[in-house]
């Protein structure tokens, strides 16, 4: 099977200069309407606001608080896929019911951090068969391509077929996927044991995994099978999003077509999926209930549901977060092995559906109870809902 590379890597700023106010920036105001700070949420600012020529690789975008002076860590970032910087992306700190200011000015670049390894990060992993990854400070998955697939389906051992998306459990802040590949493939460890970063342990198979997809049809739910094509959108500080394609599959007669963004923000526990297709009404995204011995939550009013289990010696949750457009849940039950999973059953917008899934490991420290991990999934659920708002100044 012939792949197209279809990578493409914007490259990552980090910026070092600070600036004043000139007749060259733009001034915007972002205001946390909620009473709780708010940090490690991404402003996206499309870069046709700002008076910056995209096709000046000398200048690159600064983004100074005002009443600080301070310079935040920006990225520059394709959003849509053609190849060309649309977005300026920033997180600013905010403090409950408060509105901060910022002032955004092109600037000479000052430095290019091509050579480090970006903290948001995600790419196409041909060593491994044809594993796509992704990772942030935070947490790491994995999906898999057509080669894997084609691997099961010719009962060649090593493949795997699933539309499932897999955890990695990371205990540290710093990038691990190319050191664990690395480590698995040269023979010196292997990702499934933890020797005090973390490791793979958690098992997808045939199932929804962390956020996989299912059409509903009468009582059966129908899967896609591995990604047919990949597109690398952006590496770097703050953002790494890239593309899935799928080739057209079956849900009970019906034809479905699907077009997968996922992008991961430095700081957060969670994936964004924003998923195209044409041929359903509706699309049930879920978690995998494994042997089903955990706990489920579901609140709809707040839009999510989360999934709390044991795993091996440790427990993690994990969840699904639809700021809008949820129409009901089901914890569908299987006697069939990985066909047990905890949907939310999302209406498209435009053809267009929208959710977060993530996950939080309890050897990472952050969430050590499940008590923990709801309140954590309470506050999050709300901030989706109430997002921080942007005023254009000038």
């Amino acid at each position: 099977m012939q792949y197209s590379n279809l990578g493409i890597i914007t490259t990552a700023l980090l910026i070092l200069s600070s600036c004043g106010v000139k007749n060259d920036s733009l001034q915007i105001s972002v205001e946390n309407k909620l009473d709780v700070k708010r940090s490690f949420e991404t402003i996206a600012i499309p870069l046709n606001q700002i008076p910056y020529n995209v096709n000046d690789s000398t200048k690159t975008v600064a983004v100074v608080n005002t009443a600080t002076n301070d310079t935040l860590v920006s990225q520059l970032v394709d959003e849509d896929g053609d190849s060309n910087l649309d977005m300026l992306l920033f997180q600013p700190e905010i403090a409950a019911k408060s509105t901060n200011t910022y002032t955004l000015t092109p600037v000479a670049k000052k430095t290019v951090t091509d050579s480090v390894d970006p903290l948001a990060y995600s790419r196409f992993v041909p060593e491994r068969t044809d594993d796509y990854a992704w990772e942030n400070d935070k947490v790491a998955f994995r999906t898999y391509g057509p080669v894997a697939q084609q691997m099961v389906e010719d009962s060649v051992p090593g493949g795997t077929l699933t539309s499932g998306i897999d955890a990695w459990l990371k205990r540290v802040d710093y990038p691990i996927i190319n050191k664990w590949y690395k480590k698995t493939l040269s023979g010196a460890g292997t990702y499934h044991e933890d020797t005090g970063e973390g490791l793979d342990n958690f098992h997808v198979g045939a199932s929804r995994g962390i956020g996989g997809i299912a059409v509903k049809k009468d009582t059966i739910f129908y899967y896609s099978k591995n990604f047919t094509n990949w597109k690398t959108l952006s590496n770097g500080p703050i953002r790494t999003s890239f593309i899935l394609e799928y080739a057209d599959w079956d849900a009970g007669g019906t034809t479905i077509t699907e077009h997968k963004k996922i992008t991961l923000d430095r700081g957060s526990y969670f994936s964004k999926f924003e998923i195209n297709l044409t041929g359903a009404d509706s699309i049930s995204a879920g978690l995998t209930l494994h042997k089903n011995t955990g706990n489920t939550i579901i609140n709809e009013d707040l839009g999510y549901i989360s999934y709390w289990e044991t795993l091996d010696d440790s427990e993690i949750g994990s969840a699904i977060l639809v700021p809008n457009n949820l129409l009901s849940t089901q914890k569908y039950i299987s006697t069939k092995t990985d066909e047990s999973n905890l949907y939310a059953t999302i209406k498209p917008e435009d053809n267009t559906v929208t959710y977060y899934a993530g996950f939080g490991w309890k050897k990472r420290g952050e969430f050590t109870t499940e008590e923990e991990w709801k309140a954590f999934l309470e506050r999050t659920a709300k901030k989706l809902k109430s997002p921080l708002k942007v005023n254009y100044l000038n």
